[in-house]
């Protein structure tokens, strides 16, 4: 059995998402992140970066519907590419790693009361829902919301496709928990600025700066409490922006609070600049990678049952903790198959770890 029904239990729902989500909504950005997507992936051997494409703020206002339409274009033929002799011009591919590994690639719609909404989800999930990896649905409210987002993009096509959700207000915090209980969501995001400028001028605008959002009480308790409806639900909590692209130690900074503080397991990037601070805040050191190796070897050697290590007695608890450290490394891109235990190795294929999630 995989270590994931084993020992993760009703936890085995959770998703292991890749801990960074690349926004971009032009084109010109769209397709230089699907090519730095798939550089990571031949660099690392796995795909540690979704890349969303963005209609929400990347569409211009009045051209939608033609916005909505590139980005489809764009899914079709970056998917084109994976068919045999049909590369995509002006695209760089990692021919090596694309053989095992899909990138994985996401749309952001406009929120559900807006006039674009409806088209948004024709256009894209009914013209390429199975190149989409999720949908990522803005200004979510409550779980009424996630209900009218999910059938219409049921309608399209789209009835497998994962949601991941925006939550950008006070009253949305208050919906947490009902929100990361739908079914239908994967992951909740947290819109900083949006949330900030939805408070009426009460939150200064310091409280959107890499450090002052983590000094704002307000701030603060609301990433908090989207962090605990997600892990009380099996859900990926995906922390926001850091606005100040330039300044990698500004980042570096922010995505470790987010990752160690507050119990974050994903976060946004808006430049390709943010992406390594992200993976080498979210990814656990080389220690921690080496003990928790041998634990869960030891572990499974032993058919789960309690056994002693450098001296301390582990059981299903620790080796759970273990367990979900590996699959952090691994999905920051740390962890090399090559390096594991042979016991280990066919746990992180990615067919056998797609099979473990799909029937845990």
């Amino acid at each position: 059995m995989h270590p994931r029904e084993v020992l993760l239990g009703s936890q085995a729902a959770a998703f292991q998402l890749p801990v960074v989500d690349h926004y971009c909504g032009v084109e010109a950005r769209m397709k230089k992140s699907l090519a730095l997507q798939a550089e990571l992936i031949e660099e690392f051997g796995a795909c540690v970066m979704d890349v969303t494409l963005d209609c929400e703020d990347g569409a211009p206002a009045g051209q939608e519907t033609a916005h909505a339409q590139m980005v489809r274009d764009t899914l079709l033929a970056h998917t084109a590419f994976f068919k045999p002799n049909q590369p995509v011009a002006g695209i760089k591919y990692a021919q090596s790693a694309i053989k095992n590994i899909v990138p994985r690639i996401g749309v952001r719609v406009h929120a559900i009361d807006h006039a674009a909404f409806a088209q948004d989800v024709q256009i894209i999930v009914g013209g390429a829902a199975q190149h989409i990896a999720y949908v990522m649905i803005p200004k979510v409210e409550s779980a009424a919301d996630v209900e009218v987002a999910a059938k219409a993009i049921d309608a399209a096509g789209g009835e497998k496709l994962p949601l991941h959700v925006l939550i950008e207000s006070s009253k949305a915090v208050s919906k947490a928990f009902e929100i990361a209980a739908h079914p239908r969501v994967q992951s909740i995001s947290f819109g900083l600025m949006d949330f900030v400028s939805s408070h009426g001028g009460a939150i200064p605008a310091s409280a959107m700066t890499a450090q002052g959002q983590f000094a704002h009480p307000l701030v603060t308790r609301a990433k908090l409490e989207i962090a605990a409806a997600c892990h009380a639900h099996g859900k990926v909590p995906s922390h926001c922006v850091v606005t100040e692209f330039a300044d990698t130690a500004k980042m570096q900074q922010a995505a470790t609070q987010a990752s160690q503080q507050l119990g974050y397991t994903r976060m946004w990037s808006i430049h390709p600049s943010q992406v390594r601070p992200i993976l080498q805040a979210f990814a656990p050191d080389a220690k921690a990678i080496e003990n928790a190796t041998q634990i869960i070897a030891l572990g499974a050697n032993h058919h789960w049952a309690p056994a002693s290590f450098d001296g301390q007695l582990h059981d299903r608890a620790s080796y759970r903790y273990y367990w979900q450290l590996l699959e952090q490394a691994w999905a920051t891109g740390r962890l090399a198959q090559a390096a594991l235990p042979v016991a280990l190795r066919a746990f992180f294929e990615p067919a056998n770890t797609a099979n473990a999630k799909a029937t845990a």
